[in-house]
C-alpha cells in the first residue's frame, strides 16, 4: 500500500470523525433546550386515577365522573399557562416559578362538580382525585421538582 493512500485514508477518517462529532454536539445542544415530551392520554389517566382511588371513593365516583373532573383539572392548568397549545419541540421558556396549589385546585374541582352534575357525596373524593391525578403527571414525567417551603410560604 502506498503512503499517499494511507495518508488519504487517515485524513478521510479524521474528517468523518470531526463532522460526526459536530453533528452530534449540535443536536445534543438543541435537544437540551427543548422541553421533554410528556404524553398525556385521557383514557390512560382515567384508568390510572380510578385504580388509585380508595375503595370508598371508587364506590361513589364513576369513571365518567372522574373523566369530567380530570378534564376540569386540565382546563384549570391551561388557564394558568401550564398546558400550552403547542409543545412539540418547544424551547424551555418558563422564566418564573409556577406553583400548583392543591387547595385552590380542589376548590375549583368542587365548584366544577356542582356545575357539571358530578355528585361528590364527600369532599375527600376531590382530594383523592387530585392526589391520584398528580401522581399520574409524575408517572409520565410531566411534573417538575417540589417547591421549597420558602417558595410556597414566601420569604
Amino acid at each position: 500500500m502506498e503512503t499517499s493512500t494511507i495518508i488519504a485514508t487517515l485524513v478521510a477518517a479524521v474528517i468523518t470523525f470531526v463532522i460526526a462529532a459536530l453533528a452530534i454536539g449540535r443536536e445534543s445542544h438543541r435537544l437540551d433546550g427543548i422541553a421533554p415530551r410528556a404524553v398525556y392520554r385521557l383514557d390512560e389517566a382515567v384508568d390510572f386515577v380510578c385504580d388509585r382511588l380508595p375503595t370508598s371513593s371508587q364506590a361513589r365516583l364513576t369513571p365518567a365522573e372522574v373523566e369530567r373532573l380530570l378534564i376540569a383539572h386540565m382546563g384549570w392548568l391551561h388557564e394558568r399557562g401550564l398546558q400550552p397549545d403547542r409543545v412539540v419541540d418547544r424551547s424551555q421558556d418558563i422564566d418564573e416559578t409556577v406553583l400548583v396549589d392543591e387547595t385552590t385546585l380542589i376548590a375549583h374541582l368542587l365548584a366544577v362538580a356542582v356545575d357539571d352534575g358530578v355528585e361528590l357525596l364527600d369532599d375527600v373524593d376531590a382530594v383523592e382525585v387530585v392526589s391520584a391525578h398528580l401522581a399520574y403527571f409524575d408517572a409520565i414525567g410531566a411534573v417538575g421538582p417540589t417547591a421549597a417551603p420558602d417558595d410556597v410560604i414566601g420569604d
